[in-house]
């Protein structure tokens, strides 16, 4: 038997198999609202095969995103259109639905990917001022944003609890927090981008103090039944950054929080960072935190051919893997990674006449 294709538990939510389809920004929102093209891009999702579909970097505050065209769920009308996206896609799909929930700190003021991705400048499609851990731009030609105040990370804290909130009126299966990629809260945790000298810099403990003090105050307002996790950072990929040995630290004290599951991702915190080309070169971090820590974990990062997903979970390095660009490359790529793998899988009834059973180029694959 498979065990990718094998369900996995998750505080009260049990999921079919161990396929996530990991958040993938859109930038394609209207003042953070999702509209027709998310439903289609999550509608589509919603049948590939994976169990969960975790629903892109959702910002939470109208400053805290990425671009213009980035979701966020601040306000009513926010939550109002992402509740008839999600509302719609569950009632076509067989998938759960997740949300990761974020803060783009230095990173936001910045153009869509296609017209340039870079800091947008005075003359442009309305910049705004950003926050961070220190006033550190986050590469050359980019804005320097303002060091957090406590009133900061205050007003910042309240929108993670309010944005959760929201995501449980909508009905979402699980939540998860936006700890990596370089984004505000990765930006305190990380001694690259944090050069404080108060109580939130410094040490380990002084660099993880209000990243946890958002995963406290969210887990107070998450049900114990909901599973709430996170997207930390394996690695900084720069001397001097986080390693491995951090993103264990991070997964423990994590836990103590009461956080149920860890996508390990890496990378991020600066601009000029590359992170490796290897594939799925995050597994081994992956399964330190999962031995080390204890926690449930999911492995993402150039995770491409079902074999390699098959090994990465039968091994035990994962409990789950998520891809992204794979499942825009491939929309059923669960399906297809079922017949790789000699296991069945529920199909909408619409489809059931391309299924294995009934069309043979589909059980040659």
């Amino acid at each position: 038997m498979s065990t990718l294709f094998s369900p996995v538990r998750l505080a009260g939510l049990e999921l079919a198999n161990r396929i996530v389809v990991s958040p993938m920004c859109q930038y394609s929102g209207d003042d953070g609202c999702a509209n027709d093209w998310h439903l289609m891009h999550l509608g589509m999702l919603a049948n590939s095969g994976a169990a969960l579909v975790v629903v892109e970097a959702t910002h939470v505050e109208r400053h805290g995103r990425i671009t213009h065209g980035c979701l966020g769920l601040y306000s009513d009308d926010n939550e109002a259109a992402l509740h008839r996206v999600v509302s719609q896609a569950r009632r076509r799909g067989t998938a759960k639905f997740g949300i990761q929930i974020a803060h783009s700190g230095r990173k936001g003021s910045a153009q869509r990917p296609w017209h340039g991705g870079n800091s947008l400048k005075a003359g442009d499609e309305d910049p705004w001022p950003t926050i961070a851990a220190s006033a550190i731009p986050f590469g050359d030609n980019w804005h320097t944003p303002r060091e957090a105040t406590e009133a900061d990370m205050n007003r910042v804290r309240d929108a993670f609890v309010n944005s959760a909130r929201r995501a449980l009126r909508i009905g979402f299966d699980s939540i998860e927090l936006h700890m990596a990629h370089g984004y505000l809260l990765h930006g305190f945790m990380s001694p690259l981008s944090n050069k404080r000298d108060d109580q939130y810099g410094g040490s380990f403990e002084n660099r993880m103090r209000f990243p946890l003090s958002i995963a406290r105050a969210v887990r107070a307002v998450v049900p114990n039944e909901v599973p709430l996790g996170a997207r930390i950072t394996g690695s900084d990929w720069r001397e001097g950054g986080l390693t491995p040995d951090d993103a264990v630290n991070v997964a423990k004290a994590l836990k103590a929080e009461g956080i149920d599951f860890l996508c390990v991702s890496s990378g991020g915190v600066a601009l000029d960072v590359r992170n490796p080309s290897d594939l799925g070169y995050n597994v081994a971090i992956a399964a330190r935190v999962k031995r080390e820590a204890g926690i449930a974990t999911r492995a993402v990062g150039l995770i491409v051919m079902p074999e390699q997903a098959e090994a990465v979970v039968s091994k035990g390095e994962a409990d789950m893997v998520a891809l992204g660009r794979a499942m825009l490359n491939d929309p059923h790529w669960g399906w297809h990674a079922a017949a790789a793998l000699g296991a069945d899988i529920k199909l909408p009834v619409q489809y059931l006449r391309a299924g294995p059973k009934l069309w043979a180029p589909a059980a040659k694959r």
